[in-house]
């Protein structure tokens, strides 16, 4: 393949179809064009390479562009052949089969297209399947709510077949083991009821409040709901081991490590700006962040985790995401209405992820994400630094989402389209998006 390594080895093939096409006789392209028969039938089967005055005498006899003799159009059908073949080989390695004749690509997607599209279209319906696999297994092996949801129904169902096929299977069984089995039957019954009950209302609500929850995070995220993200003994200037000591954080899960890091922030905030007059400024200036934290002089990042500490009767709702340069989200503070996942990652579109590359500028954007009767909500978006710069080091960068409910003075301007997650986004066509939904066809969508 040295002449092209997509698509030079088929101009003999392509200079056939345009001469068939146009019913010419081999016999007459050869004379128009100045060469033999003979030497345009080893052309034609790809057997000499061809280029210069004679692809272009060939051309202007065809009436084609010369770039349509050397190219054509099946530069992306054939590196999906590859691709296909490529993983072919694997399985014929592990099954023992040969592998496939990687040489002759160009060559079947020119004389037999509609195989060769057949081919490609299944390759990438199978990489669908196997995304779409790939998405609910990693939910499966990352949430302990489901899985353990999924464990117990199935063991329920097996005990009830269990003793279902002894009850079938012995037909001269003793009263008393009979009324027991079907006892256990009743019970059983009893528990897969209640078991797929939970399950499906998981799966309808996603994540919630639940005692059984086993995530470090999760718990956290539990602890802090609980409270209302507010607490007035670190509003006083309070003892952090004293809050957590009162809580039901259970021992050894990482939940403290997690929750002692997120109060003494609160306590520096508090500290830094109290709620006394915090709220004597909200009075002033409503909940507008940036003169909030200029009256105040606190940076930005500081302000909305205030504002998000503060009781929700003094500000109304307010919700509250940080990232990490990594986007891993940390803090997690929902408002209604805005749907978040620490399952499936954050949507790439959130302005708190172009603020991580703007670290000076105060991000504000009105959006909106996709669901039927879904609000839009104005974000305002700024990050700050995790640690201080060193040689040869950056700061590490924490960037952070305030969310406040739609006012009808913002809504002169058309709220942005973002999305929850990409995994469970269902939007299409989206420019950011990482991998397919597993809600619905993205095909369009640019990965």
């Amino acid at each position: 393949m040295a002449e092209d390594a997509v698509g030079g080895t088929l101009t003999g093939t392509r200079i056939r179809q345009q001469r068939l096409a146009r019913g010419i006789a081999q016999g007459a392209l050869a004379s128009q064009a100045g060469i033999s028969p003979s030497y345009l039938n080893l052309i034609e089967h790809n057997r000499r390479k061809i280029g210069g005055r004679i692809l272009l005498r060939l051309a202007e006899v065809l009436e084609v562009d010369p770039q349509t003799l050397s190219h054509g159009s099946e530069a992306a059908l054939i590196a999906a052949l590859r691709e296909a073949a490529g993983e072919a080989a694997e399985i014929g390695d592990a099954e023992g089969a040969a592998a496939p004749d990687l040489d002759r690509a160009e060559e079947f997607a020119g004389r037999f297209p509609g195989w060769a599209h057949l081919l490609a279209g299944t390759l990438r319906r199978a990489q669908a399947a196997a995304r779409q696999v790939d998405a609910l297994s990693d939910r499966l092996a990352h949430d302990p709510q489901l899985a353990a949801s999924l464990h117990e129904v199935l063991s329920v169902v097996t005990a009830i077949r269990s003793t279902a096929s002894i009850l079938v299977e012995t037909p001269a069984l003793e009263q008393e083991w009979r009324a027991r089995f079907h006892r256990n039957l009743g019970e059983d019954s009893q528990r897969l009821a209640e078991g797929a009950e939970r399950l499906v209302r998981y799966l309808d609500d996603g994540p919630a409040t639940g005692r059984d929850i086993l995530s470090p995070q999760d718990e956290m995220d539990r602890f802090l709901a609980a409270a209302d993200h507010h607490f007035d003994v670190l509003e006083q200037g309070g003892d952090v081991d004293a809050v957590i000591a009162q809580s039901d954080l259970r021992p050894g899960t990482g939940a403290h490590v997690l929750a002692r890091a997120a109060l003494e922030t609160y306590r520096t905030d508090a500290t830094a700006l109290p709620q006394t007059v915090l709220l004597a400024a909200v009075k002033r200036h409503g909940l507008d962040p940036l003169a909030l934290a200029q009256e105040a002089d606190v940076p930005l990042p500081r302000l909305m985790r205030r504002l998000a500490a503060m009781p929700e009767e003094a500000v109304g709702p307010i919700g509250l995401i940080s990232v990490d340069a990594s986007g891993a989200i940390g803090t997690l503070k929902p408002l209604e209405g805005f749907a978040v996942t620490r399952l499936a990652g954050a949507c790439p579109l959130w302005p708190l992820f172009r603020a991580s590359a703007q670290p000076a500028m105060p991000l504000r954007q009105r959006i909106v994400q996709p669901g039927r009767g879904a609000q839009p909500v104005q974000a305002i978006a700024a990050s700050e630094a995790a640690a201080p710069p060193s040689f040869n080091m950056p700061p590490l960068m924490r960037s952070f989402m305030l969310l406040l409910p739609d006012t009808p003075e913002d809504r002169d301007a058309a709220p942005m389209p973002v999305g929850t997650a990409c995994r469970i986004c269902p939007r299409t066509g989206c420019a950011a998006r990482r991998e397919p939904s597993v809600l619905g066809n993205t095909e369009d969508a640019k990965l």
